[in-house]
């Protein structure tokens, strides 16, 4: 039997002191080293080891671990004499922003504050001795959470300047999950702010630092230069699509592999391929998350671990108020197919309210798709990204996400479902004027888009059926052109079954005077666009196909 797997352990003197379950990633301390780049910004999924790697590279390279052999020995960089005489020599800086999670800008920024005022309180002993003048001392004591913005701004800039001072030797800095409070600032509305204090932050930190030896930036986005790195002199960046430190990060196919053999799941090899599989870092294909490999690993148990990680709520905000077309895309994922679309890895996060090309580039950023192929660069087009659902895990995540769509009108909307295999109307039109009512300003969740609130109802209502009902149906859907106009066929997969077409139109008074033309329309565009035929051609009679149409004027719905 292995070591024993403790979980949510991120540093790394802990987990190799205590001897617990750890999967060697140091060849990433050698990777780095060699790189020569001045600054490194890499970006992965949440746990996916970035917070234990950074603690790894402080391990390593930091004057406070000199002497630790006993965190290396046995490890693959141990194997080089040249790595074991650097270890301990370097004075380093480690600070996360994890859990820099705040409502508004002034709490960020305090937090942010007495982050580094306790970095300092750490450091008083380089107060000691010749190595600090006067104004040294009285900076230093400036440094505290109520500090100024200047103050702030070279805040790190002048730690690692009195650690040069003190160490006679320039200083590696270490930024963990450096975009989390960006993350926080976008869905409550300080963007802008948090911008203007960060960069002012990252150029005295990273650009104009003389003092500076090396430093290594992790995140889940590389947020665009304009917002701020505009100052830096282009750092290294390392996405999920670049070829490098493929294997740094999440576990390959032989590590879980040989961790299943070892805990006694082998025979779960290809169950565990299907659920965790399905990360591609660069041309490094099968990588396999971590947090939810090192779960399983100690339950036994086949669950949603780093999907359920996160309230995903940026993520259900954005998919819920797409468009009709993002919601037909992200329909073509929830079937298990692909779609394609450019992709922009600089996430601009003041466009994802109108710029959709950009939730595709952050739903991939954050791991939730996959690229599974690159179209070839041409000039003057965007290069096209074949997407596809990240894994088994993702996808059951995503079924409770449409779900949740529903939560306030669940027994309504499960009713209506059960009506409609029943082709009970009366009940139909019931239970589905109180999901409507309950649920249509749930999908209106773009300012100054209240109009096209009936269409994003319709896809999401959709996405429901497509989650709730494809154990037995084909879910086909079509967004036809026009305002509001939307299709919806449900094929059984029992050919005995009865089929269902759905069609939805909007109430409009220019040509219709009541809901019941309106009806009418829907089941006049079902007839014209002989939607029935393709049933017909796979063997339904037509006694067996239901069509139904759907007229909604603003939150009330006629069916027939």
């Amino acid at each position: 039997m292995g070591k024993t797997v403790a979980i949510g352990i991120q540093s790394f003197d802990k987990l190799r002191s205590d001897g617990y379950f750890y999967i060697d990633k140091t060849d990433f301390i050698r990777e780095w080293w060699e790189s020569g780049d001045d600054v490194t910004l890499i970006t992965r999924p949440r746990r996916f080891g970035k917070t234990l790697n950074m603690s790894m590279l402080e391990a390593f390279f930091s004057v406070s671990c000199g002497g630790r052999s006993d965190l290396f020995e046995g490890l693959s960089i141990w194997r080089d004499e040249k790595y074991r005489a650097l270890q301990g020599t370097y004075p380093v800086i480690f600070l996360s922003f994890a859990n820099i999670k705040e409502a508004d800008f002034e709490k960020t920024r305090k937090k942010i504050c007495q982050m580094i005022a306790g970095l300092y309180d750490r450091y008083e002993f380089l107060l000691e001795g010749e190595y600090c003048n006067e104004g040294d001392k009285e900076y230093f004591y400036c440094v505290n959470p109520q500090m100024d913005d200047v103050d702030a701004s070279m805040s790190i800039h002048y730690l690692a300047k009195l650690m040069y001072q003190y160490y006679g030797k320039k200083v590696i800095i270490l930024l963990d999950e450096y975009d989390t409070p960006m993350q926080e600032a976008y869905v409550n509305g300080y963007w802008e702010k948090l911008v203007r204090f960060t960069r002012n932050l990252f150029n005295s930190t990273f650009k104009t630092n003389p003092y500076l030896e090396r430093a290594i930036m992790t995140g889940i986005t590389r947020v665009s230069k304009e917002s701020i790195f505009s100052d830096l002199n282009n750092p290294a960046v390392v996405t999920t699509t670049t070829n490098r430190y493929t294997t740094a990060f999440g576990f390959t196919e032989q590590e879980v592999f040989d961790a299943l053999d070892e805990y006694g799941f082998g025979d779960r090899k290809d169950e565990i391929k299907r659920w965790y599989d399905g990360f591609i870092f660069g041309k490094q294909r099968d990588i396999y998350n971590p947090w939810s490999m090192i779960n399983f690993l100690k339950t036994g148990e086949i669950e949603t671990y780093w999907a359920n990680t996160s309230g995903n709520g940026l993520v259900s905000r954005m998919i819920r108020g797409g468009s009709g077309k993002f919601k037909d895309q992200f329909e073509c994922l929830m079937r298990g197919e692909s779609i394609f679309c450019p992709i922009d890895e600089q996430i601009i996060y003041d466009q994802l309210d109108y710029d959709e090309d950009a939730i595709w580039s952050l739903l991939l950023a954050s791991g939730y798709l996959k690229v599974l192929s690159v179209a070839k660069k041409e000039a003057g087009i965007p290069r096209m990204y074949e997407l596809a659902l990240t894994n088994g895990e993702v996808m059951d995540m995503f079924y409770g996400m449409v779900r949740s769509w529903f939560g306030v009108s669940k027994n309504d909307y499960n009713d209506f479902v059960k009506a409609l295999l029943l082709l009970d109307v009366e009940e139909m039109n019931e239970y589905m004027n109180r999901v409507a009512l309950t649920t249509f300003s749930y999908f209106d969740v773009k300012e100054g888009k209240s109009q096209d609130a009936p269409e994003r109802f319709y896809h999401g209502f959709a996405l429901g059926l497509l989650v709730d009902l494809q154990e037995d149906y084909r879910i086909i859907s079509n967004r036809e052109s026009g305002f509001g106009r939307y299709d919806v066929m449900l094929e059984p997969k029992d050919p005995s079954k009865d089929a269902f077409i759905l069609e939805f139109k909007v109430f409009k008074k220019a040509k219709e005077k009541t809901l019941e033309d309106t009806l009418a329309s829907a089941h006049a565009q079902i007839e014209e666009k002989k939607y029935a035929a393709e049933l017909m051609a796979r063997g339904f009679s037509e006694e067996q196909i239901h069509k139904y149409g759907f007229a909604f004027d603003g939150k009330r719905v006629l069916i027939g």
